[in-house]
């Protein structure tokens, strides 16, 4: 099947297309023209917050990439008729409330403890003078390298410049209003010494979570008992204080006239509070987009903090950014596991998406995740085999040796080398370093039981058998022919399976990886045969039946 040309202007026949397009970021677009068609604006600003408290992962990449995204899906249904900006807004002036796990000398922080975090000292050394700033560094590098388009606001920037004192003052003038939003939400206890503004101490320098003497809206000041017992009275401008985090979010949307917003789960419940804050200070709450939150390998959420789960840079070692992108695309509502082992799944996706999009219609292009990663102009790539094949390629040979593989694959794509496939390349480069690390030391070979030793000696004979150069179809074949007269593979309920020509059960694949190349299963067999060889399968059955590759 070949698209179509577009019959019409194209941004207007995508534009009809997107208004019932059914992919998560159209729904949230749609939402944000129907805002604008209530309380219409010359520009729509997108906000990602993000803490800096510890080393960034992933799910801090995920909500820019989804804000991108829904943003991207925005100028579509509106045709690039009306501005937008993505502010990712930094929360560099909370206090430092525990140290992270994974920063080297913990010890040497312990004295900056509820300081802001730009006022920590880096403990990676380097150009970066806090802590916060090397993390804020960090965010944006990354940010840099995948090429979004957004702004960088820092909250230490805006506190101490100004940029918030207007909605600060206007916080001082609302203060029981805000009081009233908070404290149904809190316990007894934090009830009577809650406040929502938190001065920085002028003799420690920490953020200070203290109750308030006295609010002067008039005069834009708070008094309270600083560390060495002396009362102090600050102005609520000039970075002299920090708002809470919940009135902060409300105060911020307010400020800023933030238009969209998506944040994790455990916001969720909190979310009305901003709402009925921003209101309070005079704005309108944005739009929101709740997503769930990533877990590491043991199911726990993953933290900054604590460092588990996967960081930036540790996928990019193994993949690519638009595999990254997919994976932050697919079922953003549904909790998933964020460890090594999803990396091969999702660059196998991502070139499945992509090898189809060129045949597909408008209408289903639009909800293939590839028109949403590469903001309506998906790459052509042609990727002749899958990372799972190079996986298991690396996997036969125990090779670390790119040349190996490429050895393979001219085998199978006469001609193919880096020069001409490029894409590939690094996919055999990830793929390479993705076996040492994760496939090598996990490689668990088993011994064929007295079943298993018969069918692989068959399956030698009819390897042998096969002409010269075989295809995959003409392997798979032979494989199925092995193991269809073996009642422990033979599958009678598989499609068009009768008693006289049973299907064959997965079992028979699993086995012939789990004793041939020590992993639990793999991609169709018969393409890993064409492209590693006949005589290097048969070469590998000879030792697994001689009992040297489970020794």
């Amino acid at each position: 099947m070949t698209t179509a040309a577009p019959t019409e202007d194209l941004a207007t026949e995508l534009r009809t297309f997107a208004e019932t397009a059914g992919a998560w970021p159209f729904e949230e677009a749609r939402k944000i023209v129907a805002r604008l068609k209530r309380k219409p604006k010359d520009e729509v600003l997108f906000e990602t917050g993000y803490g800096p408290s510890g080393l960034p992962h992933i799910g801090t990449f995920g909500e820019v990439a989804r804000t991108t995204m829904v943003r991207h899906a925005f100028h579509v249904l509106t045709e690039d008729k009306i501005k937008t900006r993505l502010l990712c807004f930094s929360d560099d002036m909370d206090g430092m409330r525990k140290i992270p796990e994974n920063v080297p000398d913990r010890a040497a922080l312990e004295p900056y403890l509820q300081m802001p975090l730009t006022a920590v000292p880096n403990p990676f050394g380097g150009d970066y003078p806090s802590f916060g700033d090397h993390n804020n560094a960090m965010l944006r590098r990354f940010l840099d390298t995948f090429g979004f388009d957004y702004e960088f606001a820092s909250a230490t920037d805006y506190y101490k410049s100004g940029k918030l004192d207007a909605v600060l003052l206007r916080a001082a003038e609302k203060y029981d209003a805000i009081m009233a939003v908070m404290l149904p939400t809190l316990g007894e206890e934090r009830q009577a010494t809650y406040s929502p503004f938190l001065p920085i101490s002028p003799v420690s320098g920490r953020v200070l979570y203290v109750p308030l003497k006295a609010v002067d809206a008039k005069a834009g000041t708070i008094t309270f008992t600083d560390e060495d017992g002396v009362d102090k009275t600050l102005p609520v401008t000039g970075g002299k204080v920090k708002l809470q985090w919940k009135p902060d979010f409300g105060a911020r949307w307010a400020a800023l006239g933030v238009d969209f917003e998506m944040f994790g789960k455990d916001h969720q419940t909190n979310a009305p509070v901003y709402d009925k804050i921003c209101e309070v200070l005079g704005g309108t709450a944005p739009e929101h987009y709740v997503y769930e939150l990533f877990l590491d390998e043991n199911g726990q959420k993953i933290s900054k903090s604590k460092g588990n789960g996967l960081t930036i840079d540790e996928w990019l070692t193994y993949a690519s950014p638009e595999s990254l992108a997919l994976y932050m695309f697919q079922s953003p509502r549904s909790a998933k596991k964020l460890h090594f082992d999803v990396i091969p799944k999702a660059v196998d996706e991502y070139f499945s998406f992509l090898a189809r999009y060129p045949t597909q219609d408008w209408k289903n292009r639009l909800g293939n995740p590839v028109w949403h990663i590469h903001s309506g102009e998906p790459p052509a790539i042609d990727m002749p085999v899958s990372f799972t094949m190079l996986l298991n390629l690396a996997s036969a040979s125990n090779t670390e040796d790119e040349s190996v593989l490429w050895g393979f694959l001219n085998r199978h794509v006469p001609g193919v080398s880096a020069e001409t496939h490029p894409k590939l390349a690094e996919l055999v480069g990830y793929a390479v370093k993705y076996f040492n690390d994760f496939v090598r030391p996990s490689k668990v070979f088993r011994a064929p039981d007295d079943v298993e030793r018969g069918a692989l000696e068959v399956l030698d004979a009819a390897l042998a058998a096969l002409p010269p150069s075989p295809t995959a179809e003409e392997v798979q074949t032979a494989l199925y022919d092995v193991a269809r007269p073996i009642p422990r593979y033979q599958d009678l309920k598989a499609k068009g399976a009768t008693p006289e020509k049973p299907g064959v059960s997965v079992e028979w694949f699993n086995t012939l990886y789990q004793v041939l190349i020590g992993q639990e299963r793999g991609p169709r067999f018969g393409s890993f045969v064409a492209i590693y060889g006949v005589a290097e399968t048969r070469a590998l059955i000879a030792k697994a039946l001689a009992g040297t590759l489970a020794g």
